[in-house]
């Protein structure tokens, strides 16, 4: 899968700019969708997931090294400002705040979701 980077408009829409990453679709279309341009919480990132067809798992596992990590995953970062919102895909980080990183973003605990997404979307970003 191909991600095309997108910085979060505001320092509150890290949770838009992911789901817009994954999905292929703009900040402001995840905004409309949500009905919030504002934190979005774990219910909304697994609803909005699952209504476009992308897999998330229950299950939020910690993790310590990026050795660990599934192909394609959503993250929840406690960075030294707040809780925070980023995407690993393929051996990288797409993260809204702090841009293409090739490790974890400065943050004490790590969280992440193993992704999945349909063929079908798969090839779109191709």
């Amino acid at each position: 899968m191909k991600i095309k980077y997108i910085h979060e408009p505001t320092d509150l829409q890290c949770g838009q700019a992911v789901l817009a990453m994954v999905l292929d679709k703009s900040v402001d279309e995840i905004i409309e969708f949500l009905g919030n341009d504002r934190e979005t919480n774990l219910k909304e990132m697994k609803t909005t997931f699952r209504h476009f067809g992308v897999e998330i798992s229950d299950e939020r596992i910690q993790v310590n090294n990026k050795s660990e990590l599934p192909d394609l995953c959503l993250l929840s970062l406690e960075t030294p400002r707040c809780w925070h919102w980023s995407l690993f895909c393929n051996g990288v980080f797409y993260d809204p705040e702090h841009n293409i990183l090739n490790d974890f973003p400065e943050s004490d605990r790590r969280y992440y979701w193993k992704l999945s997404v349909p063929d079908k979307q798969k090839n779109r970003k191709e």
